[in-house]
């Protein structure tokens, strides 16, 4: 392929970032649809179809620019939560209930339950077993925005509110999907270094006192001690600082948002600790600071902008790979573990993880077609490429073209199921809040 045909490509995704989110939004069109719908037309034209996209060959580059995209998302959704997370009161770790319980509940069943179908069922080896259940487990902040809260709320006059810290969601719903895919990008790290463990170390035996003590504590608690640094730091000097042309907040520059986002990540790899969860607490940290404050919005929309250009990218190109032989080593197991996962596995996880779940554990309650909603609509999509990437490029799986025929074939099939299902299913559960709603004004 020409080179120039890179920079039509790209230039072709930059216009559609501008035209098509108006378009789509008019029309009440799933985004993610149209564009991957596209990806699949342009692969099969003339110039596009000789693009070289098969990821074995292209690990570094898939890898970062994945790892790019989730971190965007991650940075957007920290800033887009308005409801507050504080340490040191109980009562707002209560009000996140469903968070924890779609983490520490229906990721884990997720997980174990993928790798057991996929090594007791299907006979895959066990390390390729145990990394697609850990890159198909975290839900995607990129793709699932018809399920999850829009920006962040804003006070009066664009500065305080009174009392910030009840800027608060309304849809329990969003929120739990929303919260829970800015979390389970990094919380799926410490079983991906599993399977590479296993393809690289051998038995458990060998590694399982370090990966417990390292990459399931250690290296999250390190992530989150510098997003809530970095956070507090960037925060402080947006918003307080002596200096009037360093008090972002008041001067209006976004773009402190991306070097923030940039700036945590970085230290948070350096010294070892998981960069996904320090972006996404650093945006936390950030938005709970001056909460209400109308520059939390200034930077959404920066993030949002650039975040929809890569995912456009992202997109099209991973719809010209399925069309340029992307899926050639898809078979029966492939399609099976993908449709298990999807229609089964995750809804029953799902609601199995709202078992015992109190009404009042959150700001109001938490009915039965809520946890329904929240239950199926845990949609994958780049998080699950670029962890495939990243373990591809620190570990040898003889599976490996193999597993990125699943992967691509799943998020795909996620993409269109949830996108076409989801305006159907936000409005059902939307009734039945109305129906509380009469019922309790007639009471």
């Amino acid at each position: 392929m020409k080179p120039a045909w890179i920079y039509v490509a790209l230039g072709l995704a930059l216009f559609l970032a501008v035209i098509v989110p108006p378009v789509l939004h008019r029309w009440k069109v799933n985004a993610p649809i149209v564009l991957v719908t596209l990806g699949l037309v342009l692969g099969l034209l003339p110039g596009f179809r000789d693009l070289d996209l098969d990821p074995t060959s292209h690990e570094v580059a898939v890898t970062h620019i994945t790892e790019f995209t989730v971190l965007v998302s991650l940075m957007g959704v920290g800033l887009a939560l308005d409801r507050p997370l504080s340490l040191r009161d109980v009562g707002s770790w209560r009000t996140w209930s469903p968070t924890w319980r779609l983490l520490g509940i229906a990721m884990p069943l997720c997980i174990t339950g993928v790798a057991l179908f996929a090594w007791g069922a299907l006979g895959v080896a066990v390390p390729a077993a145990l990394l697609l259940g850990a890159a198909l487990a975290p839900t995607d902040p990129v793709l699932a925005s018809d399920v999850q809260v829009g920006g962040p709320n804003e006070g009066e006059g664009g500065g305080d509110v009174e009392d910030s810290e009840e800027v608060d969601e309304d849809d329990e719903v969003r929120f739990a999907l929303t919260s829970e895919a800015g979390l389970n990008d990094g919380l799926a790290f410490p079983f991906v270094y599993a399977a590479i463990f296993l393809a690289t170390m051998g038995g458990v035996a060998e590694w399982g006192g370090r990966w417990v003590a390292w990459e399931l504590v250690g290296k999250i608690a390190i992530g989150v001690a510098v997003g809530v640094i970095s956070g507090w730091a960037v925060a402080r000097l947006a918003f307080t600082a002596r200096v009037e042309e360093l008090r972002f907040a008041a001067t209006g520059e976004p773009l402190i948002a991306i070097a923030a986002l940039l700036a945590t990540y970085g230290v948070a790899e350096v010294i070892g600790g998981y960069g996904f969860l320090a972006v996404f607490t650093c945006a936390m940290a950030m938005r709970s600071f001056e909460r209400a404050h109308s520059y939390h919005h200034d930077m959404h929309e920066v993030i949002e902008r650039l975040e929809r250009l890569l995912t456009l990218v992202v997109l099209l190109l991973l719809g010209m790979a399925l069309t340029n032989g992307l899926l050639a080593n898809l078979d029966w197991r492939g399609v099976a573990i993908s449709l298990f996962l999807l229609l089964v596995l995750r809804p029953l996880a799902g609601l199995v993880s709202f078992l015992g779940h109190p009404h009042r554990e959150g700001p109001r309650d938490f009915d039965r077609r809520e946890r329904v909603v929240a239950a199926v609509f845990g949609v994958r999509g780049v998080g699950s490429l670029f962890y495939l990437a990243y373990a591809a490029s620190h570990a040898e799986f003889d599976e490996i073209r193999w597993l990125w025929s699943v992967v691509a074939f799943t998020v795909v099939v996620s993409v269109y199921l949830h996108g076409f299902t989801a305006p159907f299913a936000m409005a059902w559960q939307e009734r039945g809040e109305q129906s509380t709603r009469d019922a309790a004004a007639r009471t």
